[in-house]
């Protein structure tokens, strides 16, 4: 009966807290992640080669056939990880103005674990975080060329869950 009652237990806490089996066994770059209300998906990608960007991924809004392209650069010291998501930017010679009209979101990519500990984005073959915090993601979003009928229409939240990983 004991052992039953702590099975139990044990199940309730994983039906709780399912992220931290899943960030043992999943790499940075294979990483997706939610947000509270399940609106968005972030799913990381694999880089494959040497560049300034640290990090590659996509933001996808649920029920919706949109998806925003996104970046993560280290600082020089690689303490640090700025991100950037864009949508519908243009292809070849682009200016600043182009990039600017087409940033939805800039700014620091902070990782945490289920504690609470702040800490920089992993990079590839690093364990995934189990969190994401995206400052201002939602009204970012909000005032983007991401939002408005046929495309996003719920500001998510800055933090994003670890969902899985895919193969």
């Amino acid at each position: 009966m004991a052992r039953l009652a702590s099975t139990h237990w044990m199940m309730l806490a994983f039906a709780i807290n399912p992220v931290s089996a899943y960030a043992d066994e999943c790499m940075q770059e294979k990483a997706v992640y939610v947000d509270m209300d399940n609106a968005y998906e972030l799913r990381f990608e694999p880089m494959g080669s040497e560049s300034a960007v640290s990090n590659r991924f996509k933001l996808a809004v649920r029920n919706t056939a949109v998806v925003a392209d996104g970046v993560v650069m280290r600082s020089d010291d690689q303490l640090r990880a700025d991100g950037r998501i864009m949508f519908e930017c243009p292809e070849g010679d682009v200016t600043g103005a182009d990039l600017r009209a087409c940033t939805v979101w800039q700014g620091m990519v902070y990782a945490s674990d289920l504690t609470g500990h702040i800490r920089a984005l992993p990079a590839e073959g690093e364990n995934a975080a189990d969190r994401l915090f995206l400052p201002a993601l939602g009204p970012s979003i909000q005032k983007s060329s991401l939002w408005g009928e046929g495309k996003a229409t719920v500001a998510p939240w800055d933090v994003l869950s670890l969902k899985g990983c895919y193969q």
